[in-house]
């Protein structure tokens, strides 16, 4: 049993470190945020940590391709670097989600026809890109089954 919750745990991690361009974009297109704020919603919304030597960079790297912006605000005692999400950001963020519903529903497909993918015994993780763009802190779950 401890092994099915482990394999669940790495697969789930795994899927995150694939994702996590996308989520990041998703948690920006709801609000602006600064890089620590990243790392405790992840951290929150899926258990899984992901420290400064992966957020920072990688926010670094959405910047450079124009999907985020960031500015510093100097209002608190802590200078922070805000980051928001551009148009491009956005566009990014609507075809991937886009792209991901399409997967998802060609393996709903295969598994509907017969050609299941796994045993239905085993631990299964479903993938979900919700597309209700009107609520966007409910686009993009993980469920573990």
């Amino acid at each position: 049993m401890l092994t099915a919750i482990n394999s669940q745990k790495e697969v789930s991690t795994k899927l995150m470190k694939g994702l996590l361009d996308l989520i990041i974009l998703q948690f920006l297109s709801t609000q602006p945020m600064h890089g620590y704020q990243i790392i405790i919603k992840i951290r929150k919304n899926f258990g899984v940590y992901f420290g400064p030597s992966t957020i920072y960079p990688l926010l670094g790297t959405l910047e450079k391709k124009g999907f985020v912006n960031s500015e510093w605000n100097m209002n608190n005692e802590r200078p922070r670097k805000i980051y928001s999400l551009t148009s491009n950001g956005q566009s990014m963020l609507n075809f991937t989600e886009d792209s991901l519903n399409l997967i998802c529903r060609k393996i709903s497909i295969q598994t509907n026809a017969g050609m299941t993918l796994e045993s239905p015994t085993q631990s299964t993780v479903s993938m979900i890109a919700k597309k209700g763009r009107s609520d966007p802190t409910n686009r993009l779950a993980f469920e573990i089954r």
